[in-house]
């Protein structure tokens, strides 16, 4: 029981590394110059629904995946408002009087 305890921090990485390859055994992977080189062909096996890890050395670093955009709600076109329409009153516009230019400092 010991010798794991002892073993356990330089068995841990090999292990969750294991596992990894493991759960990414049906993407395929590629090193960096590989992605650099046939970004365009990588892209589009992408867009079939693949997807791609890139991994620099034994360390993986990216994953490609088809975007997939949200169904978020959609913002109006400018000038548009979300709500119900409202009318600004005359007074809004009307000019301020003296005593209301100084208490603005103005």
């Amino acid at each position: 029981m010991d010798i794991l305890r002892s073993l356990a921090p330089a068995i841990w990485p090999k292990l969750t590394n294991f596992a990894r390859a493991a759960t990414l055994s049906s993407v395929q992977t590629i090193s960096t110059h590989e992605a650099k080189t046939h970004l365009s062909r990588y892209l589009a096996a992408v867009e079939t629904g693949e997807e791609i890890v890139i991994a620099r050395g034994r360390k993986l670093i990216a994953r490609l995946v088809p975007y997939a955009p949200t169904g978020g709600q959609k913002r109006p076109k400018v000038g548009r408002t979300l709500g119900p329409t409202f009318d600004v009153p005359d007074a809004a516009f009307a000019p301020l009087t003296e005593e209301q230019l100084k208490e603005w400092g103005l």
